[in-house]
């Protein structure tokens, strides 16, 4: 058969091939229209589709390892694609040899996302063995793949070699503190990677203190992604001592682990010293209202740090003050997140005073935190004279009528949000005509979220009304 279609290809015009060929899914053109026979190789070069196909998505196929050895086959001679992704199918360690083997040979691939497949230590290993060889992949993503501690270690391996990833993906790896110390060996001889996630595994505070100790050598990483872990305190503590000696470090992600009070003042000791970082988050990180504090004093020393989301942490009206206190010597900070930390009006009325007199935060999120029409007053008057701030969100506050009348005030005074959330609120007809009124006035306001409020049909209308003579 393969006989007899090399000599049908041998014959056939080019044109009508080219025909043929449309008909085929991408898979199928890199994986089985080559090395039929030598025109047909050719006549799959020139064709255009082939030419420009440099991303090959086959996620969520129910690919198994015979069609990864078929791809594998095929990388070894393409030079075109550049992206390939197999997230979500059915590879296993056999799959990820020839995908591993293709590597070795490859020179064009930059990026493989092999999420949620199952090629477990044995693939890993094979992949970690390619990485040692392959000099242009940059993005490898391995989310979810049960790689364990053999596979790990050889990836880890594999980075004191490789000079090529900038991006390992490794989250959902079921990654404890031993395999965190193969990594943190590895970045301290790694001189290209620039971002780890190593989210949603099970690094404590020894795999914390060991990546301290990486980042005291390691000078190229960036991004740092350990959210969803089992750091504690002792943990937060070396990584805040880290930061002040780091220099390159710009991204820092430890939502939803357990730092605590106390890793929140080592934080807080690091960023007053550090230079590089700007982004930090400590989502759900149980650092109330005294690792707020600490985060304050912080912030009126730190000039580099641009986005800090504190959501979900019981900083309460305290921390929110302390907040509101930095937020009026800080000259840097332009995205603050503090949604469901029961700020309620105490804290919402230091905020409030704060964006009177900052001029660099652009947005901050309040969303539920039982503010209510005092603090909802007190954000209105601020607006009034804030310059700078462009996205608000206030969901889920209880704000009634007569503090979304605050806010319809101030919207007509205000030029410079773009966005304001009210969605989740006790908002009824009365308070919606104060803010359609705005509209009428407002030449800023690009996006109003009312939804879940009580506004009925004469709110609407007003609403409605307004939208008629809004040129935003």
């Amino acid at each position: 058969m393969a006989n007899q279609t090399a000599t049908n290809f041998l014959t056939l015009p080019v044109e009508l091939v080219y025909r043929i060929l449309d008909h085929q899914s991408d898979f199928t053109l890199i994986c089985s229209m080559r090395n039929v026979c030598q025109r047909l190789n050719s006549i799959v070069d020139s064709y255009p589709r082939y030419q420009t196909l440099t991303e090959l998505d086959l996620s969520d196929n129910e690919i198994g390892d015979i069609e990864a050895q078929a791809l594998g086959i095929a990388l070894q001679h393409n030079t075109t694609v550049t992206t390939l992704d197999l997230t979500e199918n059915r590879i296993a360690h056999i799959g990820a040899k020839c995908l591993g083997n293709a590597l070795q040979h490859n020179t064009t691939l930059t990026t493989l996302h092999l999420a949620y497949n199952y090629i477990e230590n044995p693939g890993a290993q094979f992949l970690g063995n390619a990485l040692k060889h392959n000099t242009t992949l940059t993005t490898l993503n391995l989310d979810n793949t049960c790689i364990g501690t053999a596979g790990a270690e050889s990836l880890a391996d594999a980075l004191k070699h490789n000079t090529a990833l900038t991006t390992l993906n490794l989250s959902r790896n079921g990654i404890g503190d031993l395999e965190a110390i193969f990594f943190s060996e590895a970045l301290k001889q790694n001189t290209t990677l620039t971002t780890l996630d190593l989210e949603d595994n099970q690094i404590g505070d020894i795999g914390a203190q060991a990546l301290h100790e990486a980042l005291r050598h390691n000078t190229a990483l960036t991004t740092l992604k350990l959210a969803c872990n089992k750091i504690g305190p002792v943990g937060a503590g070396s990584l805040g001592d880290a930061l002040q000696k780091n220099t390159t470090l710009t991204m820092l992600n430890l939502a939803f682990n357990c730092i605590g009070r106390s890793g929140a003042r080592s934080l807080g000791n690091g960023l007053q010293h550090n230079i590089t970082l700007t982004t930090l988050d400590l989502q759900d990180s149980k650092i109330g209202a005294v690792g707020a504090r600490s985060l304050g004093d912080a912030l009126q020393h730190n000039t580099t740090l641009t986005v800090l989301n504190l959501s979900n942490n019981k900083i309460g009206q305290v921390g929110a003050q302390s907040l509101g206190n930095a937020l009026q010597h800080n000259t840097t900070l332009i995205t603050l997140e503090l949604g469901e930390n029961k700020i309620r009006n105490v804290g919402a009325q230091a905020l409030g005073d704060a964006l009177k007199h900052n001029t660099t935060l652009t947005t901050l999120c309040l969303s539920v935190n039982e503010i209510g029409d005092i603090g909802a007053q007190s954000l209105g008057d601020a607006l009034k004279h804030n310059t700078t701030l462009t996205i608000l969100h206030l969901t889920g506050n209880k704000i009634g009528d007569t503090r979304a009348q605050s806010l319809g005030g101030a919207l007509q005074h205000n030029t410079t949000i773009t966005i304001l959330n009210l969605a989740d609120n006790e908002i009824g007809d009365v308070g919606a005509q104060s803010l359609g009124e705005a509209l009428r006035h407002n030449t800023t306001l690009t996006k109003l979220n009312l939804g879940r409020n009580k506004i009925r049909d004469v709110g609407a209308q007003s609403l409605g009304e307004a939208l008629q003579h809004n040129t935003v």
